[in-house]
């Protein structure tokens, strides 16, 4: 067994597994308690490294393409503090720290594993059911359904819609962006109807507008994983020229123009009889009617 234990957290490797548990520290990221401890099987690791620094130092490994439905859904995107596969060490812990790498890098040694991308996901992700509040209201999903329910504070469009329920089986893809504080991020599910939407985030009732506390926000990515490890592997779908223009979705479920026309007049439809009813104002109407006609 070779280990290391740190204020960040604990890495242990028992020749087939790399279990990596963070702290309980207030330095560590809400994020990765959150997601808790995670089993990294061997076959899943593509290399580790111990990268030393004046003060302290970091483990990094590094994972297979396609092996971790969690790298699939935020595309490189978490904060590096929020990243689970990095551990801060400190500067009298750098020799434990690289005999851990270098008995990881043995192993793979011995196993020769491939670092060729995988063609199936080899870490599950985090369990369901699993629910976050955010910024823009709360988002669960239980195996089944996505089910998003409006905050107070969203858009008036989104609200006047109701809570919105998606099935998994509707479902083509996820996107996520983070909110850094300085820009909006966003949780975005992508459906066969929505893929050519050209709503912004705060008036798309399949997103959610992240523009509060990065670090509250920063759990949608539970969400967001928990959904991508359902979906089809990334290795499933082709690369045509149409899906090239969404690289997120298998290309049998790119939608063709007649169908994005036809999800962009029935969007319509929904909001003139919003406005007839009084939910939306002139204003609200108008402006909201004048992004969706923008798709077009």
């Amino acid at each position: 067994m070779a280990e290391i234990i740190q204020r960040d957290g604990t890495w242990a490797f028992d020749g087939t597994t790399v279990r990596i548990t963070p702290g309980l520290h207030r330095s560590v990221p809400l994020f990765r308690q959150t997601y808790g401890e995670i089993a990294v099987p061997l076959e899943a690791v593509s290399g580790v490294v111990f990268e030393p620094e004046r003060k302290r130092g970091r483990l990094r490994m590094r994972l297979r393409e396609g092996a971790d439905p969690l790298l699939q859904a935020t595309g490189g995107r978490l904060p590096d503090a929020a990243d689970p596969y990095r551990l801060a060490v400190d500067i009298d812990r750098s020799g434990v720290a690289e005999y851990v790498a270098e008995e990881i890098r043995h192993a793979l040694l011995l196993d020769q594993i491939p670092k060729d991308p995988t063609k199936t996901y080899l870490l599950s992700g985090p369990p369901v059911p699993v629910s976050v509040r955010s910024s823009d209201g709360s988002v669960s999903f239980d195996g089944l359904q996505v089910r998003i329910d409006w905050a107070d504070t969203s858009d008036r469009v989104k609200r006047a819609t109701g809570p919105r329920i998606i099935a998994l089986s509707d479902l083509v893809g996820v996107e996520w962006l983070p909110n850094s504080g300085y820009e909006d991020g966003f949780l975005r599910f992508v459906t066969r109807e929505t893929a050519f939407s050209k709503l912004p985030p705060e008036k798309d009732p399949y997103a959610l507008d992240l523009w509060g506390s990065a670090r509250r926000d920063l759990l949608t990515a539970l969400v967001a994983t928990a959904v991508t490890a359902r979906l089809p592997h990334p290795s499933t779908r082709t690369a045509d020229d149409r899906a090239n223009r969404f690289p997120q979705l298998p290309a049998a479920a790119v939608p063709s123009q007649a169908d994005h026309h036809d999800v962009l007049l029935r969007r319509l439809r929904e909001l003139g009889e919003l406005h007839r009813e009084g939910v939306l104002t002139d204003e609200e109407f108008a402006m909201t009617k004048a992004v969706i006609l923008r798709g077009f």
